[in-house]
């Protein structure tokens, strides 16, 4: 599926390919409630990095969050230095990868038919979590992969 996204301010647009369109992921992590603000949460898509195009880059800032250890995490968020909206994340770990944020996509994205809440040991106590029918829920990281949720249930996009 050919993702389109965009900040809020139109200062930076991108698009890229994805066989992992549906946004299923509800992150409940401090990192993911601060930068993306309220008792957020952040949902990210797979995409191809090697399809990435990027207008307006030289908007594009990056942030590292910082581990527990005191140390940087190789995860970087990309966002727009003129309006502060999280646009995708890169990981050196798995360079051939990016994830988009949801919330940073213009395209019409299909609806996922069951959510997955994570990194619930992390969300605020005044945080609500509307668990749908079918859903699961895990206090971190699951052990199923985006490209192994979209493909257990047969949605990869070509």
């Amino acid at each position: 599926m050919h993702l389109k996204g965009s900040c809020h301010c139109g200062a930076v647009s991108f698009s890229c390919e994805s066989k992992h369109p549906y946004p299923y992921m509800r992150c409940y992590c401090s990192i993911c409630r601060k930068v993306a603000g309220g008792g957020g949460y952040a949902i990210n898509l797979g995409g191809e990095a090697d399809t990435l195009a990027v207008q307006g880059l030289d908007n594009v800032r990056v942030y590292h969050a910082k581990r527990p250890d005191g140390g940087e995490s190789p995860l970087g968020r990309r966002f727009c230095g003129r309006c502060g909206s999280m646009l995708w994340v890169w990981d050196s770990r798995w360079p051939e990868l990016i994830h988009p944020f949801a919330s940073a996509i213009d395209t019409p994205l299909p609806t996922p038919p069951e959510n997955v809440h994570l990194m619930l040991d992390y969300k605020p106590d005044w945080v609500t979590v509307s668990r749908g029918t079918g859903d699961q829920v895990f206090g971190e990281y699951p052990e199923e992969s985006i490209a192994d949720w979209h493909h257990t249930r047969e949605l990869e996009t070509d």
